[in-house]
């Protein structure tokens, strides 16, 4: 680009007209340029992209800077190339918690995008530093948590919150650990059905992954506080102190909420009979605790007009979700129920005070905070960089307010009540394994042995083997949806329960096909079309399976 001029490059520093325009028009092509690419019908944008083998070698060995830049209106054609078959959020996209990010999200990130402040520090960051203080205590003051106690801040997402809450838990231990070092007598423990970030968290401070301590799971998914409190004493009676544990409110497999109240009387009585300072809990409500928007909502009168199913449903989550307070710290991951952008993630503690255990000495920081001037800095988080997505967050609560979200949850809830109950009807073959768990997920397995399948599986009187193949058929499910995926976009696990075996070979866990009702899109009357063509997969899946048998058999006489 000859002649550049670099301020050119730039937002205007006075306002000016012209380049207003000119800043608008290049947003216009995008938007413009995403929009040519959507197709209601479909859940990818168009474009054909072969990412094969060696898509991203091809891209290292090709991929250098320019000597010379390009005007910014080429560039946009660039960066439109890259959506060209990206996952889009129509009404046939169903697949696990990664939701639309809506217009009130991505206006608030624009406008922190503007100012791009360091959210750090209010000197450097004033609108995020503003927009967090409202937001905590807007949360904070939904969940239970009196908001002149309370504090929080925004972060990189649930992983984030969950390894926040367990810095604070090692140090509510012993607050000389921040200096000398993790010991290694510290356990925190956590479901079965919890998400991995406990795992990696327990890496990242050193205390190591043999004392995290998996505790059973419920038929629901729900964590079983009798084998936490067994598993706990445990612990204790070998010299182990068990300082943290996280309470998944809701799982992202099957919605699965543990009983806060539960694990919280739990944890009391046993430390108590020990004479320990209470472990410290942390709810992983980053996706199920939007729902505490129904905590005070009528459900007599039912102002929203909700079907009578979906306020069961509502209400019977609500009974766990009420329970929030209870928790010494959770997250909301608003880049999911909340429908900001990636990454909005926010972290609360009931007693701000918690924070202070994590913070940094005035002599750390000597270029930023502890001066005559600025009054937010918080050192005690781990980023020493933070972009302000506490506006994108802000936004989008003023933008919806309680009546959009538990609008938009209730159509959640509707659609996933109505797919259940065509999905039974019409594919009795496909059998929903989380019943018992109302929400916005459903989970679904195939078995080649339907007579003994998921309630045979579940009381242990089958075998290692005869799971196994049950969990291969599901697999080739995986496959074929997977392959079609850009017709509907559904999600799996392979890590539903674990189950014990009749042979005694250990607990297998089960794998199972997954809808997760995420987009605004989908409609209960689009349900009928998502079944008819499950039907059609599900139907090629045992064609597939009936044909590798037949091989398998042929290959057995012939090895005989």
């Amino acid at each position: 680009m000859e002649n550049l001029n670099i301020r050119a490059l730039f937002p205007s520093d006075d306002g000016n007209l012209q380049q207003r325009n000119h800043f608008i028009e290049l947003v216009k092509q995008i938007v413009e340029g995403v929009d040519d690419l959507k197709d209601p019908e479909a859940v990818h944008l168009k474009g054909n992209k072969e990412r094969g083998q060696h898509f991203y070698r091809e891209l290292t060995a090709s991929s250098r800077i320019p000597d010379s830049g390009s005007p910014q209106d080429q560039v946009n054609e660039e960066l439109l190339k890259l959506l060209h078959g990206h996952p889009y959020h129509t009404k046939y996209f169903l697949t696990n918690i990664l939701p639309m990010a809506s217009t009130p999200g991505i206006l608030g990130m624009l406008t922190a995008f503007m100012v791009n402040g360091n959210n750090l520090w209010d000197v450097y960051g004033p609108a995020g530093a503003e927009a967090e203080v409202r937001v905590v205590a807007m949360m904070s003051d939904l969940v239970g948590y009196k908001p002149s106690e309370s504090g929080g801040y925004t972060t990189w997402g649930g992983q984030g919150a969950i390894f926040t809450g367990l810095r604070i838990a090692i140090n509510k231990h012993d607050p000389s650990i921040k200096k000398a070092g993790v010991p290694h007598n510290l356990y925190a423990f956590c479901s079965e059905a919890a998400h991995y970030s406990l795992f990696k968290s327990m890496e990242a401070t050193g205390l190591g992954t043999n004392n995290l301590i998996k505790v059973r799971t419920r038929e629901d998914s729900s964590m079983d506080t009798q084998d936490l409190e067994a598993k706990m004493e445990h612990v204790i009676l070998r010299g182990g102190v068990p300082v943290y544990i996280v309470a998944t409110t809701a799982t992202t497999d099957a919605m699965g909420i543990d009983n806060i109240e539960e694990i919280a009387a739990a944890a009391e009585t046993l430390t108590a009979k020990y004479g320990m300072r209470k472990p410290h809990i942390h709810a992983d409500s980053a996706l199920g605790g939007f729902f505490a928007f129904f905590n005070d909502y009528d459900f007599e009168g039912n102002p929203l007009q909700i079907g009578e199913e979906t306020l069961t449903a509502l209400a019977a989550i609500r009974e766990r979700m009420r329970h929030l307070r209870l928790a010494d710290s959770l997250c909301f991951d608003f880049q999911k129920l909340g429908q900001t952008p990636y990454s909005t993630s926010l972290f609360l503690v009931k007693q701000a005070s918690d924070l202070k255990l994590v913070d940094l000495e005035p002599d750390e920081t000597p270029y930023v905070g502890h001066r005559g001037y600025g009054d937010y800095h918080t050192s005690y988080t781990l980023e020493c960089s933070r972009m302000g997505s506490s506006i994108s967050i802000l936004s989008a609560l003023l933008a919806f307010g309680a009546e959009g979200y538990r609008k938009l949850l209730a159509q959640f809830v509707d659609v996933n009540i109505a797919f259940r109950k065509r999905l039974a009807a019409e594919v009795p073959e496909a059998v929903i394994v989380n019943a018992g768990n109302p929400g916005i997920i459903t989970l679904f397995r195939l078995y080649t042995d339907r007579k003994n399948g998921y309630a045979a599986e579940y009381e242990g009187i089958r075998t290692k083997a005869e799971i196994e193949r049950e969990n291969k058929l599901n697999e080739m499910l995986f496959e074929i949806l997977g392959r079609d995926r850009d017709k509907m976009f559904f999600g799996d696990t392979k890590k539903h329960l674990y189950v014990p075996t009749a042979d005694r070979a250990g607990d297998v866990a089960l794998y199972a096909s997954k809808l997760f009702v995420i987009s605004p899109y989908t409609q209960t009357s689009d349900v009928h079309a998502i079944v008819d063509f499950l039907k059609l997969k599900i139907t090629e899946t045992y064609a597939a399976y009936e044909r590798l048998a037949t091989k398998e058999k042929e290959h057995e006489k012939i090895l005989v």
